[in-house]
């Protein structure tokens, strides 16, 4: 127990101590309809990212811009996930879900570049993925697009941690 605390508290040191990269997937004006008339808010979609494994979304919703994307930016950092980086991609095929969105995501060889549409470009530059490639099948809807793509992300798991939950060697793993 007193492990998992320790770990815990390392890991919030890491995540207050990097500098995160931002940016804005999509501002959207969206109104409510009251009694009175309309009321219209925006609603700001941002990525945050390390460029070294750690990435997050977060959605805000305010009467003024600003305030709508400090709010996604404080939601995105309470929401980081690691991603597992094999060189300068991920380590296997994954699908990602969110509604109707599906988002595929493939390893690729050393310069390719990310060949991704959408907010799955800028959520796989922000992870620090290099090489990859990306596929959206179904609503290209960006909050859904980016809720698949962090899925997909979270689905991936190190070979090596693979491999040890499987008592296996890494050649073994890869049929070496």
């Amino acid at each position: 127990m007193i492990d998992s605390k320790d770990e815990i508290i390392e890991e919030e040191e890491i995540i207050s101590e990097e500098q995160y990269e931002e940016e804005t997937l999509e501002i959207s004006r969206v109104s409510k309809t009251v009694k009175g008339g309309k009321r219209l808010k925006f609603r700001v979609l941002v990525v945050i990212g390390s460029g070294s494994g750690l990435v997050g979304i977060g959605l805000g919703k305010s009467d003024q811009i600003p305030q709508a994307i400090q709010k996604a930016i404080n939601s995105a950092k309470r929401d980081l996930i690691r991603v597992p980086l094999k060189s300068r991609t991920i380590p296997y095929d994954v699908i990602g879900k969110c509604g109707s969105t599906r988002v595929f995501l493939a390893p690729a060889v050393s310069g390719t570049g990310i060949i991704a549409g959408g907010a799955v470009r800028k959520i796989l530059d922000k992870a620090g993925v290099k090489d990859v490639i990306g596929k959206i099948y179904g609503s290209s809807n960006a909050v859904n697009v980016a809720k698949a793509t962090i899925n997909a992300l979270k689905q991936l798991r190190d070979p090596v941690e693979i491999a040890k939950v499987r008592g296996v060697t890494l050649k073994q793993l890869f049929g070496l």
